[in-house]
């Protein structure tokens, strides 16, 4: 099984590492086509194309022109030790092992809009660029277009050594869009995550990017290997709801936040 996750626009460079263990990133040369792109914009310019302050603007202009194709422990950090949203509130990977995050190496794939598919221990260089960004390029308009069938390819590699191959889809929308469905192969399953609130059942925003994270922390740390298994997932008051679910939708709801 693999497990997809979003990346975070939050991000934690201060922080040393738990373990030394790395790998770099899979698709550099692809990186380093979109980073030529992003250098020839100014501050102004990347304001508005990813709609944001001057101040953020300025920062990660000066992150593209500081990126490199070498990533070293001065310049960079595993990506799931570097992320540091809501999702990854969640999955807490700064506590996990050695063990664990081999585990999490071998089973989960982080997308993005840089870097296409991380492994959680890709050394990763700051940045931001967000999937859904209309980032022009020789390949297309956006991102999706840019990354064309290349993610679904990659997974598909991954998942040829499982007999029932199957993707569990914890990313959002935006990040689940850049998978080409045509060419995917393995089964895919959803997890979505509501609370009870006003009278009935919802998705809320922040509460579901923890509880992603959360079901990713629990499928490592229980080395899930089958569908039927992440029934039994209970954090922080979720509880898998058969009745409303699919075998492709998983819906796990709670009354109480966390």
């Amino acid at each position: 099984m693999l497990f997809l996750l979003s990346p975070a626009k939050s991000l934690d460079y201060d922080t040393p590492p738990q373990v030394a263990t790395h790998t770099s990133p899979l698709f550099v040369r692809q990186s380093a086509e979109l980073i030529d792109v992003l250098r020839k914009k100014t501050p102004q310019q990347i304001s508005t194309l990813m709609k944001l302050s001057d101040t953020l603007a300025g920062l990660n202009v000066g992150r593209y022109q500081a990126w490199s194709p070498r990533f070293t422990a001065q310049n960079a950090k595993q990506a799931v030790l570097a992320f540091d949203g809501d999702v990854y509130g969640g999955l807490h990977a700064k506590t996990l092992s050695e063990s664990q995050l081999g585990w999490a190496q071998a089973h989960v794939c982080i997308l993005s809009g840089l870097y296409g598919v991380l492994r959680p221990l890709d050394r990763m260089q700051p940045y931001r660029l967000e999937m859904g960004t209309a980032l022009a390029t020789a390949r297309g308009n956006n991102l999706y277009q840019f990354w064309g069938a290349q993610i679904a390819d990659y997974l598909n590699q991954r998942a040829a050594a499982d007999t029932s191959p199957v993707v569990v889809n914890l990313a959002s929308l935006e990040y689940f869009k850049a998978v080409d469905r045509k060419a995917l192969k393995p089964r895919v399953v959803s997890c979505v995550f509501e609370e009870f609130k006003g009278g009935k059942y919802k998705i809320i925003s922040f509460n579901a990017k923890r509880a992603r994270g959360l079901m990713a922390r629990y499928a490592i740390e229980k080395k899930i290997a089958s569908v039927k298994k992440l029934e039994s997932f209970d954090a922080e008051g979720y509880r898998f709801e058969p009745a409303v679910s699919a075998p492709d939708r998983l819906v796990f709801r709670r009354k109480q936040t966390a």
